[in-house]
């Protein structure tokens, strides 16, 4: 079972990100749950999604305190959270930043594969406002192959508009995926 906690803000499009790799999971004829984290829902508060994906039933619906992969849809929140807590050995950590180099970051020796993209700058260029949810979703498939770009962008096409896989697309094309550990 691979395990995966997204980090973000009311109104970026996280929850919702979340629910998408499930979708895009169960089209392949695999397993997954997803389900949100949050204290009084406002836009631009902090929100926390869990998505747990695997080739058997799922049965825990609790949070996931030892993620395979973190994916982080707003740069700020790494200045209040600590994003990196928990992190199993071989991890992935995918980062909506204008950093092109990860000797910004005090990433983790736990970590294996970073993959930056400026998922922000991607969806004010094609969506005029800075919903990151299906930019940052590209990088997660670059990074991880853990799901078929396919479902992922026919999920975004039914909920969002072609817009948004417009942004998928440019995401995939521009994240940076870095092999460190």
């Amino acid at each position: 079972m691979k395990e995966i906690r997204l980090h973000g803000l009311g109104g970026l499009g996280t929850v919702k990100a979340g629910e998408i790799i499930v979708y895009a999971s169960v089209m392949e004829g695999n397993y997954g749950n997803s389900f949100p984290f949050f204290g009084f829902e406002r836009e631009g508060a902090p929100v926390v999604s869990y998505v747990r994906l695997g080739d058997e039933p799922i049965r825990p619906k609790n949070q996931v305190y030892k993620p395979n992969c973190v994916i982080v849809l707003e740069p700020a929140v790494m200045n209040a959270v600590d994003v990196y807590q928990g992190l199993k050995p071989d991890s992935v950590l995918v980062l909506n930043t204008t950093h092109t180099d990860i000797d910004k970051f005090d990433i983790p020796p736990t970590v294996k594969t970073v993959a930056l993209v400026d998922a922000t700058k991607i969806a004010m260029e094609t969506l005029g406002r800075p919903i990151t949810n299906t930019t940052i979703l590209a990088s997660f498939a670059k990074a991880t192959g853990w799901v078929d770009c396919k479902y992922l962008k026919d999920r975004i096409s039914q909920l969002f508009g072609e817009k948004n896989v417009d942004a998928f697309d440019k995401g995939y094309e521009l994240t940076k995926v870095i092999e460190i550990h």
